[in-house]
């Protein structure tokens, strides 16, 4: 495992913690709020015999930098910048739940640098009230102030991203956790209709698929990227 800190907009710093051969196709992975690049350890050993796997800290998690301000947005710039400052072109871009939202908006603001596309049971925001957090006790991995502004963010009244998804032009799978999840899987279904090449898929498995199934998660994705 290698690790590297780069430096994008704003003078953020982003962690990458890259695994594989580095002449391998490039895989990008973004995890979920309050979690961290090693979040993705049971599947990314799997990726890494095929692809260069790249799992970044988002701003605010992990060794990244916790500058307070936080959003979809930012975060979607920060690995825009992460890409340019890495140097990877025509990624796999992998995000869950936090992470597939800003995965999204990767797609849409740069479609020449995403080849392909992996949604892990997440939709970009939709209306819908949901309480601030409360924060745990103790330390935390990452920047608490990261839950309130994100916890707002996917409430939008507004759906302003929705349309957009039609201008993703990666090939696309979006893989649903099925009736355990808390995400809406109709909510998922009307993504796949929205972006015109996508397949998806459902793993019973409730929000956390690649952590409750690691090997059906590793060998989906892997199928399905031989076969687009």
């Amino acid at each position: 495992m290698e690790f590297r800190e780069v430096e994008v907009s704003g003078g953020i710093r982003i962690a990458a913690h890259l695994s594989g051969d580095a002449a391998l196709p490039p895989m990008v992975l973004l995890h979920a709020l309050g979690e961290r690049a090693d979040d993705w350890a049971a599947v990314g050993a799997r990726f890494a015999s095929s692809y260069r796997v790249v799992a970044l800290d988002l701003r605010g998690h992990g060794r990244s930098d916790w500058p307070g301000d936080y959003g979809f947005e930012l975060m979607r710039d920060d690995v825009i910048g992460a890409l340019d400052a890495l140097g990877l072109r025509e990624v796999v871009l992998v995000g869950h739940s936090m992470g597939g939202v800003v995965a999204y908006l990767v797609a849409q603001a740069r479609p020449d640098r995403v080849a392909r596309l992996v949604i892990e049971d997440a939709c970009p925001p939709y209306p819908r009230s949901r309480p601030v957090p409360t924060r745990p006790d103790g330390p935390l991995d990452f920047d608490w102030a990261a839950a309130p502004a994100i916890s707002a963010e996917v409430g939008d009244p507004t759906r302003r991203w929705w349309p957009a998804l039609a201008e993703i032009t990666a090939p696309t799978l979006v893989l649903g956790g099925g009736p355990t999840s808390h995400v809406p899987q109709d909510l998922l279904a009307e993504v796949a209709e929205l972006i015109p090449d996508c397949t998806l898929v459902t793993v019973p498995a409730g929000h956390e698929i690649h952590r409750a199934r690691p090997d059906e998660f590793a060998e989906t994705v892997l199928g399905w990227l031989r076969q687009s």
